[in-house]
């Protein structure tokens, strides 16, 4: 069997298949001659080969175009061969070699497979018998255009967790992806040609056709090709998470010849990078989605030479006479002269009776991008009275959902959203604010059926038919894996400059003759910026200008100023 043609732009095929070798070599001689320059031309001497071939192509994402297929093989016949190569390729082209008028197969070809052309042996002289014959299968299946996508495949259950976290995992890192559900009949082919059934997915296939069931956070990221091991062992800056502060950082860093290294845990862009729309952010009058305000940020980052890794969750801060250590989580670590911590913040978990078994299957904190296409028509629930939860009330009721109910606990939307936004929804037909109201129980068998809402002003519960619940409440700093290290306040926020000794005196172990820098925290050459920070602002401009900030700071500590 010819290997399919591997190019980055890849061909479509042309598969022949015929138990007799020498027929075999000649059918595929004479295709090559005249369109071996455009398509690849594949051949196999068996069915059971060529739907190995098939399975091959199709994991690659590869299109195949005409299958030319001998119709008396010893095993699989050319008509068997035709009807489980339509589960793979639906819209190939189908033509059927025999080697003499075989009206009885022709009639079952028809009917079974719905064959295009019936050829019979020998079909030389190509040019009058052969050529024309593949030229108009090739321009009918050209005007279909099946062809698809060349990008990673999900396949997965609708209500499965994990799934629902790759495709988050998938859409914040910006590799395109394309998503079917186990039931679907391309995510059928999908699951045959890997041969795996519908019980560990999902089911990931990679651009180059190479598969893995339900991949933790880490190989999916090597396997898409996002860079997840530091080229190096030692830094002049290593920046922990890579959120607006830390982007920002990492680009200052590099373009002022810093040897930058930037260490994210799951995706850059933190929660400003799963916003819908920003539309305060100074230099962008009709508004910045997140995900192109991170993906210009990256781009902005690797132009001065900073290096991106991701999928490296920080477990420990060393600090070894002048050297920084960062330990991760599987066991390595990375080294520098100074450190920025940027790991922003995530949102709290709610805690309530079932949310637990439902989260991922209906309840969502934040994700509301990448599942924005599924609550079309449906009713969505929404807790959160800040920014963020306003912006994805906004995004979701003009994304079609049948109605969005935004669920505050305080007693209006004035004193924790922007004024821009409250105007936008209450412009909303789709979307309804409640007030005084809080979740107290979830509920539901295989997924989100059912939310119990308690009005707090009069103590009254109520149960609503719900599809899907995203949570927005409130910012909770991770932080812990700085325990015995950095100096935190009492909610895990990290203390630096002024607040580390606000009554002036000299602060404890404090080694130098200088007090802290402004960023910098209890451990000098370790700052800290964004949401992170104790008493940061806690918007997107003030973080990207902390990261900015600190890297000056940086190079006041490298030049022992």
């Amino acid at each position: 069997m010819t290997e399919p043609h591997r190019a980055s732009t890849p061909r479509s095929a042309i598969l022949t298949v015929d138990d007799d070798p020498a027929v075999l070599r000649a059918v595929a001689r004479d295709l090559r001659r005249r369109y071996g320059d455009v398509h690849q031309i594949v051949r196999a001497p068996s069915g059971e080969r060529a739907l190995e071939a098939l399975r091959e192509l199709k994991l690659r994402g590869h299109e195949v175009a005409v299958l030319l297929v001998d119709h008396r093989m010893p095993g699989m016949s050319g008509l068997e061969f035709l009807e489980a190569a339509l589960d793979l390729y639906p819209s190939a082209r189908r033509v059927l070699l025999t080697a003499y008028a075989d009206t009885a197969a022709a009639i079952d070809a028809i009917n079974v497979v719905d064959l295009d052309y019936y050829l019979l042996k020998p079909w030389g002289p190509p040019e009058e018998k052969l050529y024309p014959v593949i030229d108009a299968q090739l321009e009918a299946w050209a005007r279909a255009d099946h062809r698809s996508v060349r990008e990673t495949k999900v396949v997965g259950h609708r209500w499965s967790a994990r799934s629902s976290q790759v495709r988050e995992f998938l859409a914040r890192n910006q590799v395109p992806y394309r998503w079917y559900t186990a039931e679907s009949p391309e995510g059928r082919r999908l699951l045959d040609a890997a041969g795996t059934g519908d019980r560990d997915l999902p089911l990931v296939v990679s651009p180059d056709g190479a598969t893995m069931l339900a991949p933790n956070d880490q190989d999916l990221a090597a396997k898409v090709g996002l860079a997840t091991i530091p080229a190096e062992e030692f830094y002049d800056l290593i920046v922990v998470g890579g959120g607006p502060a830390g982007l920002g950082a990492a680009v200052y860093g590099a373009s002022e010849g810093l040897r930058t290294v930037l260490a994210e845990r799951t995706a850059t862009g933190g929660q400003a990078g799963q916003s819908s729309l920003i539309e305060n952010y100074l230099g962008f009058p009709d508004g910045v989605s997140g995900a192109q305000l991170t993906d210009r940020a990256r781009r902005q980052a690797t132009k001065f030479g900073a290096e991106l890794i991701t999928t490296r969750e920080a477990v420990r801060l060393d600090v070894r006479g002048a050297a920084r250590l960062v330990r991760f989580a599987d066991g390595g670590s990375v080294a520098a002269q100074a450190v920025i911590l940027a790991t922003g913040v995530a949102y709290r978990e709610l805690d309530v009776p079932g949310i637990d078994r439902l989260t991922g299957r209906g309840v969502y904190y934040g994700s509301a991008l990448t599942e924005a296409a599924s609550c079309a028509g449906q009713d969505v629930y929404i807790v959160g009275g800040a920014n963020s939860a306003g912006q994805a009330a906004v995004y979701l009721a003009q994304s079609g959902a049948r109605s969005v109910t935004l669920l505050v606990r305080g007693d209006s939307l004035q004193r924790s959203m922007s004024h821009y936004l409250i105007q936008q929804i209450a412009g909303l037909d789709r979307i309804r604010v409640r007030v005084s109201t809080e979740v107290v129980e979830v509920g539901g068998d295989q997924h989100l059926e059912r939310l119990t809402l308690r009005d707090t002003s009069t103590g009254r519960s109520r149960t609503f038919v719900a599809d899907h619940l995203f949570v927005f409440i409130g910012a909770q700093p991770r932080t812990e894996w700085l325990d015995g290290v950095i100096t935190r306040d009492e909610r895990g926020f990290i203390l630096t400059g002024l607040d580390l000794s606000p009554d002036g005196e000299r602060l404890s172990g404090w080694k130098l003759d200088r007090p802290p820098f402004h960023l910098e925290t209890n451990v000098a050459g370790v700052f800290a910026a964004g949401d992170v920070r104790a008493e940061s602002a806690k918007r997107v401009a003030s973080a990207v200008g902390e990261g900015a900030l600190a890297v000056m700071l940086v190079h006041r500590y490298l030049g022992g100023h």
